[in-house]
């Protein structure tokens, strides 16, 4: 190796360095505080804290997560994807191991996880042939009949869904020793997942088959002209957005110990809609932000109402009625509120120009 090779070689190194460095940094800080706080959260949380707030998040966030790939990316709004998620935690159980042992086949975990996610994949791909030959209310409509026919089905097969009662102790298997539904490792395992279905969505958004998908939202017949199969984008949408709805699933049922009917009932498949809206479509971040502010309200709404000498029967009511103030403050939920705020702050409060 020459004078002149070594010296290209310490270039093209520190250059190479030079960049990493340039891709951190653009990395908001923000971030770089809520991971540091979620990696130490154990160390303060209870055990309450962990498991059902958090990891009740971040499973919700990854359901979410689907639904926001397709309505944001993809505009196409659809009402299936808590079935998805209910498909693959049906199969969980179906293929592994549970309480209803007349049923469940008791198939090795590193068998019955690739598995489930195959079916939701193969499921939601049939769901999106259907759905993408639709728009607007039409497929909003359609997707729901799909989600309230799953509902019913499982609720009156007994064959293979065990009818309304479905399956318990459903567990997680102990990989490595770990008891993977104690309270620290739930938490960790839902947040890695969950930051890798941030990360993979955020990807997407500007990897080709994302940039074609957001062209295909916004103007399809100029696509189809470029070339582009519109349909076929968008049925592979649906078949994505089942990942992470599927892995979501997974570890919902594996969270609660159990699936039936209820997990996959019309309440959750809107609770998931409202979930992504109200959080904001137009990014990842937006169904976690609206997946923590819905297990807020779901867990404590009841406890304000007593508080404020009211019945805790009507915890549903400020539920909606927080969702409500949001939707109406913002078209675009919390994240809209928050580029608002952002906004107002570089603007001069006399003439409203903006500074800088």
């Amino acid at each position: 190796m020459t004078m002149e090779d070594f010296t290209r070689k310490i270039d093209a190194s520190i250059a190479s360095r030079q960049g990493k460095k340039m891709w951190i940094e653009r990395i908001p800080a923000g971030y770089w505080i809520v991971g540091f706080i979620l990696l130490i959260m154990p160390s303060f949380a209870s055990d309450f804290v962990l498991f059902q707030i958090f990891g009740w998040t971040f499973i919700l966030g990854m359901i979410a997560t689907s639904l926001m790939f397709l309505a944001g990316y993809g505009g196409m709004v659809s009402l299936a994807q808590m079935t998805f998620a209910g498909v693959a935690g049906y199969m969980v159980a179906i293929f592994g191991d549970s309480a209803i042992d007349t049923i469940s086949q008791g198939w090795p975990w590193w068998v019955v996880v690739p598995l489930a996610l195959l079916i939701t994949i193969l499921f939601a791909t049939a769901i999106g042939w259907l759905a993408v030959r639709t728009e607007g209310i039409y497929t909003i409509m359609i997707t729901l009949a799909i989600a309230a026919a799953f509902f019913y089905f499982t609720r009156q097969n007994y064959d293979i869904f065990n009818g309304f009662q479905g399956f318990n102790s459903v567990f997680p298997p102990r990989l490595f020793g770990v008891n993977w539904r104690q309270p620290l490792p739930f938490y960790y395992m839902t947040l890695m997942w969950a930051v890798i279905t941030f990360l993979v969505a955020l990807y997407l958004s500007r990897a080709p088959f994302g940039l074609a998908l957001q062209g295909v939202r916004d103007n399809p017949r100029r696509m189809a002209a470029l070339g582009f199969n519109v349909t076929a984008h968008r049925v592979a949408a649906y078949a994505f957005s089942a990942i992470p709805a599927g892995l979501g699933g997974i570890m919902l049922t594996w969270q609660s110990a159990q699936i039936s009917p209820g997990t996959v009932s019309i309440q959750p498949a809107i609770d998931i809609l409202i979930i992504a809206v109200v959080g904001g479509l137009r990014h990842p971040v937006g169904a976690f932000v609206g997946a923590f502010l819905y297990v807020l309200l779901k867990t404590f709404a009841v406890d304000v109402l007593i508080a404020l000498g009211l019945s805790g029967d009507r915890f549903q009511l400020l539920i909606g009625l927080g969702f409500l103030i949001v939707v109406y403050i913002s078209d675009d939920g919390l994240l809209g509120i928050w580029e608002k705020l952002r906004a107002s702050r570089n603007r001069d409060p006399l003439t409203g120009e903006r500074r800088g």
